[in-house]
């Protein structure tokens, strides 16, 4: 048990945009039991979703998207993240990595159940720079993808 935590990316397939619906319906083929689902319009798959980051105990992070994208709702559910807070969230990792000490005021870690240690040690830098990584991966997809963030403990 521990804090898990997810960012996906998210894609409309619009019934509207022929390329979009021939990989719909390519996806669908891929999965035989949809095989005789029909949609009003066009294919039964409507979106694509992948996960494209994932942290362990990276209480500092998941405490940033709390209270930045979840509204201090801290639930399990999934929110979306707009590219900006992603851009932000980015841009404070670097800044505490810059400056190591100012990592208490920018970035502070948040205790929690099974949330992992709350020290500022190379656990909690790594998930800074894993961070960093994952949202350059994240903001290089096309603008038509939606980013949602979601944890679990």
């Amino acid at each position: 048990m521990g804090l898990d935590m997810y960012l996906y990316a998210k894609n409309y397939l619009s019934d509207f945009h022929p390329e979009e619906n021939e990989k719909a319906e390519a996806i669908q083929k891929l999965f035989p039991e949809l095989a005789g689902v029909k949609y009003q319009y066009g294919s039964a798959v409507k979106y694509v979703i992948a996960g494209i980051g994932y942290w362990r105990k990276a209480n500092a992070i998941h405490d940033w998207f709390v209270k930045n994208v979840q509204y201090n709702n801290d639930n399990c559910g999934s929110y979306y993240v707009d590219r900006e807070k992603l851009i932000e969230l980015r841009k404070l990792c670097d800044t505490v990595l810059k400056n190591r000490d100012s990592a208490s005021e920018n970035l502070p870690t948040a205790s929690g159940f099974f949330f992992g240690s709350t020290e500022y040690d190379d656990w909690y830098f790594n998930s800074l720079e894993d961070t960093i990584g994952i949202i350059d991966a994240a903001l290089k997809l096309p603008n038509d993808w939606q980013f949602e963030y979601q944890s679990s403990w």
